[in-house]
């Protein structure tokens, strides 16, 4: 009995590294693909309400944050003076710039598996890419709901069928 307990103990103890390996490999597919998806047009119109009313990012758009409330299209539509509203804008250009970024952190990441120190690099903007994607919630009106005299979050795919975003 002991040594079938310290069988199980050695292989468990060997699935650390197989667990490190797969996180990495799975950051990486996340990334690339939340990354790719910033190049269709859909997704750069979905996030503008965040860009737009981010204090950190605002300055990447050409327009102010209340303008684009007039410009939202529903998901997958196309309406052309929308489209060219969000090419004046930025919306796309940026749209590109980040998901190049978020596909490298991504790349970053999972070269952590061969080169230890590169991978630091990508770990730490992971964090700092994540705590950037958190403060949305704090930012952006969209995802506050009033509720009576309380104003509470609401989840963003709630909020964003609420709004019609």
């Amino acid at each position: 009995m002991k040594e079938k307990l310290i069988t199980l103990l050695t292989f468990t103890s060997g699935l650390k590294s197989f667990g490190i390996i797969f996180i990495r490999v799975a950051i990486l597919v996340v990334f690339v693909w939340i990354g790719g998806l910033k190049y269709f047009h859909y997704e750069a119109d979905g996030i503008v309400p965040f860009v737009a009313n981010s204090p950190f990012m605002s300055f990447f758009y050409a327009k102010g944050a209340p303008e684009y409330k007039e410009h939202k299209n529903a998901e997958g539509a196309y309406v052309p003076e929308n489209r060219e509203w969000h090419e004046a804008n930025n919306t796309y250009t940026f749209s590109y710039g980040l998901g190049a970024l978020i596909m490298s952190i991504g790349i970053l990441v999972f070269l952590g598996i061969f080169f230890p120190k590169v991978g630091i690099i990508g770990d730490a903007l992971a964090i700092i890419m994540t705590l950037g994607t958190l403060s949305f919630l704090v930012t952006t009106p969209e995802v506050w709901y009033q509720l009576g005299k309380w104003r509470i979050w609401v989840s963003l795919a709630l909020g964003c069928r609420q709004t019609g975003y």
